[in-house]
């Protein structure tokens, strides 16, 4: 006899089983995706850690919720909290945008895949996702832009027609050899500017990625 607490039941095997394999399932593919591909370029940890997390919230939220009668106004109000959520203390990159859609669609699809689509037709979906992520980081996209945030200390320079001279001094003091350079915040009290600056990692010499620094977010 199925045992129950305040009418909901301890346990439902079968649906409990198909939870863990669905779960296991799409985290496989998601670590595959932001663990080797992703971090193992970008080395970047904050949204390592965001990408994991939400994928999770993402897929439990709409395995457990797809067998639940929801009032249409309720449904859309959820996913409309998820439309207007955004990230504050800095603008997000477009290629972490596109990652973050990527993890947030597989947990989607792993988790909503109805008894009409065979576990053929969902490891296809994943596989055909994960090696296009894998050729165009790994084969095509060869040259990895990367960037580093600068206080810079010298405000006369960050200027249109002095961008050659700008970009020459921050070449020496940094050793890098820079694509392009983005002009922040400046701050005329204290006579500094928040600087990103753009290179590739080949034409530097550079294997790893630096993190973003926090000055900007003062």
């Amino acid at each position: 006899m199925e045992q129950k607490l305040f009418g909901i039941p301890l346990i439902n095997q079968a649906d409990f089983f198909e939870l863990l394999i669905r779960f296991s399932f799409n985290m496989i593919f998601v670590l595959l995706i932001v663990r080797f591909l992703y971090y193992g370029i970008t080395k970047r940890k904050d949204y390592l850690f965001t990408y994991i997390l939400i994928s999770t919230i993402v897929f439990l939220l709409c395995f457990l919720l797809s067998s639940v009668k929801m009032q249409i106004g309720f449904a859309l109000g959820l996913f409309a909290i998820f439309g207007i959520i955004r990230y504050r203390t800095s603008q997000m990159p477009i290629k972490e945008m596109t990652y973050l859609f990527l993890v947030i669609g597989i947990s989607v699809i792993n988790a909503l895949a109805n008894k009409k689509v065979s576990y053929a037709e969902l490891l296809f979906t994943n596989l055909a996702i994960y090696f296009i992520t894998f050729i165009l980081e790994k084969l095509w996209l060869l040259r990895h832009e990367s960037h580093k945030i600068i206080r810079y200390d010298n405000i006369d320079l960050v200027k249109p027609e002095k961008y050659e001279e700008l970009k020459a001094d921050l070449e020496k003091r940094t050793g890098l050899a820079i694509n392009r350079i983005e002009i922040g915040d400046i701050n005329f009290l204290s006579d500094s500017a928040i600087i990103q600056i753009y290179y590739f990692e080949k034409d530097s010499g550079i294997n790893q990625l630096a993190e973003n620094s926090k000055g900007g977010d003062d």
